[in-house]
């Protein structure tokens, strides 16, 4: 290749390389602004193919999607002096690009912190104004909306953002103001244990009392009834007996003395000394037990 090939290659490499640092791409989730020597000639450039003089002209791009900003813990009175520490983020978004550029000078950690600053003003004074139960649970939605409206209309102004959220993730006691909440609640909760304690041992006490008086009632009619009914057994039995006597009573003599008999002769040492003509011994003598 001779030196005007050379040349001409060159030339159309250069021509390419000029064509294409004239062209540039903006991402549908992104909006540019065009400089020249550092001074902005166009905004909100929307997503799409655009041409810029090479070296002369930058493009800056900015994200226009919904972004997110964890607040950090931060530490608020109430209207009652009561410290609380917050947790909380923001949602939002860049809806001016000049106005954002402008103010921020296109850095995102700058609009950051300046959204934080305001914020943390916000949520001081909103705090301020109320009670903590009103801040914990009873006017928290009505205290974000609040604050997000007033925030959202000075970023959107000043910076060129649009707050979308503003939410308290967690709201806590401090250190030292939690554990006397634990130690109040701890002692509550043993006071009421100790007065269920207390109401159940009296109760304990009334059960085993009604029980105790209505065993010795019913062992009093128990025994009151045994004793009747045996009663009535031994006099049934003396009946029979008298009866049986009455009707033999030289079987019953005879029974009676047999039964004298097995009772005193029950040990082969019993020794006894009595007149052989006792009346005792008549059945041994006479086994039709005559006199």
């Amino acid at each position: 290749m001779g030196p005007k090939g050379v040349v001409g290659l060159a030339g159309a490499l250069i021509v390419v390389l000029l064509v294409l640092s004239s062209v540039y791409i903006i991402p549908e989730t992104h909006r540019g602004v065009k400089l020249r020597f550092g001074e902005l000639i166009e905004t909100d450039m929307r997503a799409g193919l655009h041409f810029k003089v090479p070296v002369i002209d930058q493009i800056r791009e900015f994200d226009i999607r919904v972004l997110t900003m964890d607040l950090p813990s931060r530490q608020y009175l109430t209207i009652e002096k009561k410290p609380l520490d917050v947790d909380s983020y923001i949602a939002w978004k860049i809806r001016d690009v000049d106005q954002f550029y402008r103010a921020t000078g296109g850095d995102e950690y700058r609009a950051q912190s300046l959204l934080q600053s305001r914020v943390d003003n916000g949520l001081r004074d909103e705090f301020g104004v109320r009670t903590m139960v009103e801040v914990v649970s009873g006017q928290r939605d009505e205290l974000m909306h609040t604050l997000r409206d007033r925030a959202n209309e000075t970023a959107i102004s000043e910076f060129g953002i649009e707050i979308l959220d503003i939410r308290v993730k967690a709201i806590e006691f401090p250190g030292e103001v939690s554990e006397n909440v634990y130690r109040r609640m701890a002692t509550e909760r043993e006071k009421l244990a100790q007065e269920f304690r207390s109401r159940g041992r009296e109760l304990a006490e009334g059960i085993r009392a009604d029980a105790d008086r209505q065993r010795t009632v019913v062992l009093a009619e128990a025994f009151a009834e045994a004793e009747q009914t045996r009663g009535e057994g031994d006099g049934e039995a003396a009946r029979i007996y008298a009866e049986a006597y009455g009707s033999n009573e030289d079987f019953y003599s005879f029974y009676r003395s047999l039964q004298a008999y097995q009772n005193t002769f029950s040990s082969k040492d019993d020794i006894m000394v009595i007149d052989s003509d006792s009346d005792f011994l008549r059945f041994l003598k006479d086994p039709q037990g005559a006199r």
